[in-house]
């Protein structure tokens, strides 16, 4: 059976009108169209679906059994449509990004706290993971979009844009005076104890292969999961921490810590979004990404 969905939703508004005249008029169209749209569709059913009574017209017993389900059908289609409107209004809908704690606080928090101020009704869901762990949700169609650290590979699909620079450095606190204002070497660093991240993120890659490049293997005596957490172990002086400057710049500001200098200086990398070219994007997603590239 192949009826017209529009008869159904003519049907929808006579049952709830309890007449043809008052449902053309809610439709916007004459009161023959809508007894002609009523005729067609009994017909496809084989059934008469309402009973003229003097004030209009009430349904029949299968017409009731009917309307128990369109009016259902109908009415949620309704409530999409209002939803949709909605999200493109920015008065409804969810945001999923994917960022490490740093891509966070020094790049994306800013934005949030924009964006919230404006669009106060939009959920935000932010999963913290690595570099390679957002790639990987990205892939999967999990996140709208990441901000991540370079380096890192991406698949073709992947687009990429560069935004903050960031710059890698080592500090130090009061146990390593002795290195404060000295120029040295970064074969130093295999004689110092050094507190870096794990080995499953882009900075510690980026480090290792730098540092490899100049002939030089890092042997931490500490590998944490959090930048911050570096900078606190450096100030009661366990080690030499490295980290991106922007962790550690309020203790070397205030003296806790210091910055070691060396011949020459780790080059900058950058904080970069990250897009699927096949992943629907939300409007509400969107509108963050148009803030952010402002």
């Amino acid at each position: 059976m192949n009826v017209d969905l529009e008869y159904y939703k003519i049907f929808y508004h006579v049952a709830k009108a309890g007449s043809f005249t008052l449902a053309g008029e809610a439709l916007c169209i004459s009161q023959p169209a809508v007894s002609q749209a009523i005729k067609m569709l009994e017909s496809c059913l084989g059934s008469k679906l309402f009973l003229r009574i003097p004030k209009g017209v009430r349904l029949t017993p299968e017409g009731e059994v009917l309307f128990n389900y369109v009016q259902k059908g109908y009415e949620y289609i309704l409530m999409g449509e209002q939803i949709f409107r909605k999200m493109l209004d920015l008065e409804n809908g969810e945001i999923r990004i994917g960022a490490s704690d740093m891509t966070l606080q020094f790049h994306l928090l800013p934005y949030l706290e924009q964006f919230h101020e404006k669009y106060p009704k939009i959920k935000v869901t932010v999963t913290n993971a690595p570099t390679p762990e957002t790639l990987e949700y990205l892939y999967e169609g999990k996140i709208d979009f990441g901000i991540v650290s370079e380096p890192f590979e991406a698949k073709p699909e992947i687009e990429v844009k560069q935004v903050n620079e960031i710059q890698d450095v080592f500090v130090a606190g009061g146990r390593f005076s002795r290195l404060r204002g000295s120029i040295l070497s970064f074969k130093a660093l295999e004689e110092l104890p050094i507190i870096c991240l794990e080995h499953n993120t882009s900075s510690r890659k980026y480090i290792n292969e730098f540092l490899k490049g100049n002939d030089v293997v890092l042997k931490p005596e500490f590998e944490l999961a959090m930048s911050d957490i570096i900078v606190k172990f450096a100030i009661r002086n366990l080690g030499v921490g490295c980290v991106v400057r922007n962790f550690a710049q309020e203790a070397i500001t205030s003296g806790d810590l210091f910055e070691l200098q060396f011949e020459k200086e780790i080059p900058q990398r950058h904080f970069c979004i990250i897009t699927g070219k096949l992943n629907p994007i939300s409007t509400a997603a969107k509108k963050l990404l148009d803030m952010m590239e402002t």
